[in-house]
């Protein structure tokens, strides 16, 4: 049994979590008995289109407006009350400041008026540790890859709060790479799912980009080059008046294979070092078609497992932490009045919890 298996099941606990580390409004209703109640998101991709990229100021004063109404129907959808719940949630970092604060007071005033504990959650924990919303849930120790916007890393996982990085990005994350591609290529915001869906109308055999940082030792990545590289093709097709939907296509689809076979490399680079065979895969990229195709084949070759969380909950959600944050208040963690925002924090720097 999983200590986060354990843990839930020596003690009930309903907790309400809180998202907004960036563009996304979210709320859940976890209990470690009954499982997830209820989550709901919103979505400010829309407000920030139209500027190809999060602009925190608007991003913060969206969460003012729709979080109060997110929590209430929340509540409602699960037939919640404020009396029932015993602990508050909130993502504390890494993030935007203005709206991690956004969250954060949120919570922590709602704590004080319901006299319960709350706790500031690692956004990246969350989200190491979304799969154990699923069934069957891994069981530690296992190698994660969490690929989001912001991070790519390989981390050795013993436990909640036992965390080792084997692998970081050095320059530009995988969903970085992914964003920018889709700007340098026109396709819109938020670029990652226009780049996946448009690389399904491409032809693999017509361009081979690079795979960064494979012919080295280690398990850190970089994508900068693989970006620069794509730049460096859409250039090229377009000096040979060859700039067609389908050269797009193609590109797209050549930088998504080049991504997928870089972090499957990787993994099992990581998986031989650690002598594990378990991979537990989050981050919003996490949710990409390919690299999970290049992923179930690794481990279907080694015979070993591949977790992932179900598709709405490879972005940002609630429910990761609700859950995160419920497995550390059921081990006595809490939170004064005081409260602080993290916008740049190590996932290594967590407390282990028994």
């Amino acid at each position: 049994m999983s200590t986060a298996e354990s843990t839930s099941s020596r003690q009930s606990l309903l907790v309400l979590g809180i998202e907004s580390s960036c563009d996304e409004t979210a709320v859940a209703l976890y209990d470690t008995q009954k499982g997830l109640l209820a989550h709901n998101l919103y979505s400010q991709v829309e407000l920030h289109a139209q500027y190809g990229g999060v602009v925190p100021e608007l991003a913060s004063r969206d969460h003012i407006q729709k979080l109060t109404p997110l929590i209430l129907q929340t509540m409602q959808e699960a037939n919640i009350e404020s009396k029932d719940i015993q602990g508050i949630a909130y993502t504390a970092g890494p993030g935007l400041m203005g709206a991690l604060l956004t969250g954060a007071s949120v919570a922590r005033s709602l704590a004080y008026a319901w006299r319960i504990p709350a706790i500031g959650v690692h956004h990246m924990e969350g989200h190491l540790l979304a799969p154990m919303l699923e069934d069957p849930k891994p069981q530690f120790p296992f190698i994660c890859l969490l690929v989001s916007g912001g991070h790519s890393m390989i981390i050795r996982v013993d436990g909640i709060g036992r965390y080792k990085l084997l692998g970081d990005t050095l320059d530009d994350a995988a969903g970085e790479a992914f964003d920018k591609t889709a700007k340098l290529l026109d396709l819109g915001y938020p670029g990652g799912p226009k780049v996946s869906n448009l690389a399904l109308q491409g032809d693999a055999e017509r361009y081979h980009f690079p795979r960064p940082m494979i012919d080295r030792p280690g398990l850190d990545m970089s994508f900068s080059g693989l970006k620069t590289y794509t730049l460096n093709t859409w250039q090229d097709a377009i000096a040979k008046n060859d700039a067609t939907e389908q050269t797009k296509a193609d590109i797209c689809r050549a930088f998504e294979l080049a991504v997928a076979d870089t972090l499957a490399i990787k993994c099992k680079r990581a998986l031989e070092q650690e002598g594990l065979n378990r991979l537990v895969v989050s981050g919003g990229v996490s949710a990409n078609r390919e690299i999970r195709a290049k992923l179930n084949t690794l481990m279907q070759k080694r015979r070993g497992e591949a977790f992932y969380p179900r598709l709405e909950f490879c972005t940002d959600n609630g429910a990761m932490i609700a859950y995160a944050g419920a497995q550390r208040l059921l081990a006595g963690e809490h939170q004064d009045l005081s409260f602080a925002t993290t916008p740049r924090w190590p996932l290594e720097a967590l407390t282990p919890i028994a």
